[in-house]
């Protein structure tokens, strides 16, 4: 655990605010937690994940949690800079304390750890707020509905056939009417084997629910669009990242002759970003995930700029989180219920929301984020930032 008390550069004051409670101190926790089975999508294979959780306490000794699956570095980020700007400031005014996280990493660079790192300081910051109004984070923030739609996401292509149709016919029999499962097998060296796996989930989850695919950038122009129409013919309706999103020209040119929907915007490290892919008319779905673009503020912003452009919105993994800023949002198309971090989350808190009815509920009696740091069970997964 780094504890961060208040440093010679701490963020001005700017008044005292109701409650008179003020950010005391930040302290960090980062887990290192095994996945299951192996897993591996297109381009990356991995065996275990790590989760870099940020505790923001108040003068009065209230805690508020947030979290981010990242580099176990940016627990240094937090103790080195974020806390400088953060410590000492008013508990109610987090988007100031937004404003001076991002100003303070200018000359290491925002984009990646750093922005990760704000990212889990602004959630603690809110669902501390929040806990402190007695509330739960999306009625602070103010709901346009009461749960979110999810996906059920998975399908490793490190899977075997039986595993990928188990997992995904298991959502669909749970009542999740959408499931999505990784190809571009080997960065897209086996087409083949890719069409194989997507046919025996189609069979697996039968013709009413939805099947959606993700190559996480494996795969060139010519073979996206020669994969694309092959999936189709299994009703796919959602091709996520066929290329490279860091290449928006020909991620939007994919999207112009794909006949699915074309969906990327996981790695936006800001919501500025997100009007970037969005001004390159490089998707029909735009992705951004709160513990990647700069926390719930700039998820939310993210989440405006996509309402702005009239384009359907989803969150990317962290279940727990986006159940709760997914109801504060404009407009949302899904949520998604990414296998390794829901597991995470049921396992390291109380008050992960389970799905029902293909959707997930913040609980409303719960405040703040409604998630409760089982420390003791953490304990054994817990390692030095």
């Amino acid at each position: 655990m780094i504890d961060s008390t208040p440093g010679a550069n701490a963020r001005p004051d700017t008044g005292d605010v109701a409650t008179g409670e003020r950010v005391a101190r930040l302290e960090t926790h980062v887990y290192r937690i095994p996945t299951d089975r192996p897993e591996a999508d297109g381009t990356y294979t991995w065996d275990a994940t790590t989760m870099v959780l940020v505790e923001a306490v108040a003068t009065s000794g209230a805690r508020g949690l947030g979290y981010t699956y990242a580099s176990a570095t940016a627990a240094g980020v937090v103790h080195e800079l974020l806390a400088q700007v953060v410590v000492g400031g008013p508990v109610d005014d987090v988007r100031a304390a937004w404003g001076a996280m991002i100003a303070m990493v200018r000359n290491v660079g925002r984009p990646g750890i750093a922005a990760t790192a704000i990212s889990a300081v602004d959630v603690a910051l809110w669902d501390l707020k929040a806990r402190l109004a007695g509330q739960p984070l999306y009625r602070l923030l103010g709901p346009h509905r009461e749960a979110v739609p999810i996906y059920g996401s998975g399908g490793f292509t490190s899977y075997t056939v039986q595993e990928l149709t188990e997992q995904l016919g298991g959502w669909v029999r749970q009542g999740i009417p959408r499931v999505k499962m990784k190809i571009g097998t080997d960065w897209g060296t086996r087409p083949e084997e890719d069409v194989v796996r997507v046919r025996a989930a189609r069979q697996a989850i039968g013709p009413d629910a939805e099947l959606f695919v993700d190559a996480n950038g494996a795969y060139t122009v010519k073979q996206a669009l020669a994969q694309a129409a092959r999936f189709a013919e299994e009703g796919v309706t959602y091709f996520e990242e066929p290329v490279s999103s860091d290449q928006l020209e020909d991620l939007a040119f994919v999207r112009q002759h794909a006949p699915m929907a074309i969906a990327a915007g996981e790695y936006a490290y800001d919501p500025w970003y997100v009007r970037h892919m969005l001004g390159a008319g490089a998707v029909d779905i735009q992705q951004a995930d709160a513990t990647r673009c700069l926390g719930v503020t700039g998820w939310l912003e993210a989440a405006e700029i996509a309402h702005g452009f009239a384009t359907p919105f989803s969150a990317h993994c962290a279940p727990s989180l986006h159940a709760q800023v997914g109801c504060a949002a404009p407009q949302l198309s899904h949520v998604e219920y990414f296998h390794d971090h829901a597991r995470i989350e049921r396992m390291l808190f109380d008050g992960a929301p389970q799905p029902a009815g293909g959707c997930l509920r913040p609980d409303p009696g719960r405040p703040g984020l409604g998630l409760d740091l089982r420390r003791q069970d953490a304990e054994q997964w817990r390692i030095a930032a």
